[in-house]
């Protein structure tokens, strides 16, 4: 059984080299020391994921990515990633970078949160992205 697998819930999406990316993101979860048992991400639209961020969360806002970790603590991580293929190509453009590195970094993000990084604080923000960064930097010069 693999350990990252990739879905499509109702968003449309081709990732390049899939097959390496799964092998990045199990190599980041060694890195950062934490067992992973397996990590389903979820491709989806807006509306998929607004819809489960006011089912689950009680949110009523758009947003890119929702984590769910599956798992007990201390145990290998079992979760589900959710990602708005919408929101990451307003945010790419936004940000100015391509719609290919602003995926990743949101891929990278989820994982990141299932590592034990936060991003509520301004430290924890500035330390998760520097993660980010790292691991994009790592990623695109391989």
């Amino acid at each position: 059984m693999q350990k990252v697998n990739f879905q499509k819930a109702d968003s449309a999406l081709t990732l390049p080299a899939k097959t390496e990316l799964k092998l990045f993101i199990e190599s980041l979860f060694k890195k950062e020391k934490t067992q992973l048992a397996t990590i389903n991400y979820i491709f989806c639209s807006d509306k998929y994921l607004l819809s489960i961020n006011q089912q689950f969360l009680n949110h009523d806002y758009y947003t890119d990515i929702i984590t769910f970790g599956l798992h007990d603590k201390g145990a290998p991580v079992v979760a589900e990633v959710y990602i708005s293929v919408d929101r990451v190509k307003d945010n790419a453009k936004t940000h100015g970078v391509t719609f290919t590195n602003e995926m990743l970094r949101v891929l990278f993000h989820g994982a990141l949160h299932l590592c034990g990084y936060k991003d509520k604080s301004k430290a924890d923000i500035l330390m998760m992205r520097a993660k980010e960064d790292a691991y994009l930097g790592r990623y695109t010069k391989r």
